[in-house]
């Protein structure tokens, strides 16, 4: 098996979950890792370079796909749109399309160098926000589907949400010094990410997907 990875400080708990897991499971052998940007793990996917991974929701409707996904409610702190031109973020995909979708001007920004502009005083629109002010829903980012090894993959997803993921200190501090940032602000981020699918995640997709189509139809 072949799994695509989102290489964001959002999913380093379900990556240190994995490699727990894998220690104990017969999959072992079989599993390879390919870590990249949502935009680069989509096309991966699609041309069948992996065999699962988490990929862009907007994406998420023409795989199978889990219950599992890079969710936040109210803010996310790492999906801005900032002042400037126009301009989309080469690494995204959903993103891009939920600032169109809120009719949002200026330069999208995801993932790890979003954070640190956040963290670093730097001021923009996080989308997570401006979605929930529309709906009073969370919004999910990313969604974990596959194109084989269904049966696994969704063995794995439901090992993850029962299992608590406690992150060790080399690894915080590792992780956090990699970003330039500290590990308590770290822990305090990921204190936003949520990962299981529940009705209102299912409905906020639901309505996002719908608007998305309709964006893309009037541009």
């Amino acid at each position: 098996m072949i799994f695509g990875s989102i290489s964001y400080l959002n999913l380093l708990p379900f990556q240190l979950f994995l490699k727990k897991y894998l220690q104990h499971s017969a999959t072992k052998m079989a599993f390879n890792y390919k870590r990249d940007v949502p935009s680069k793990i989509n096309t991966a996917l699609k041309k069948r370079h992996i065999n699962a991974g988490f990929i862009s929701s907007i994406e998420s409707p023409r795989y199978n796909c889990t219950d599992l996904g890079i969710i936040a409610t109210k803010n996310v702190y790492s999906v801005f749109v900032i002042k400037g031109e126009d301009k989309t973020d080469k690494e995204s995909a959903t993103s891009n399309r939920l600032a169109k979708v809120l009719n949002l001007q200026g330069e999208v920004i995801i993932g790890d160098k979003a954070l640190t502009h956040y963290l670093n005083g730097g001021e923009g629109v996080d989308l997570a926000t401006a979605w929930y002010n529309k709906t009073s829903l969370p919004f999910i980012f990313g969604r974990l589907c596959f194109n084989c090894y269904g049966k696994e993959i969704k063995k794995l997803s439901k090992a993850f949400i029962k299992t608590p993921i406690k992150i060790p200190q080399y690894i915080l501090k590792k992780e956090a010094k990699k970003r330039g940032i500290t590990p308590k602000q770290l822990l305090w981020y990921l204190q936003h990410i949520q990962y299981k699918m529940d009705y209102k995640v299912k409905k906020s997709l639901k309505i996002f997907l719908r608007e998305a189509k309709k964006s893309n139809i009037k541009n």
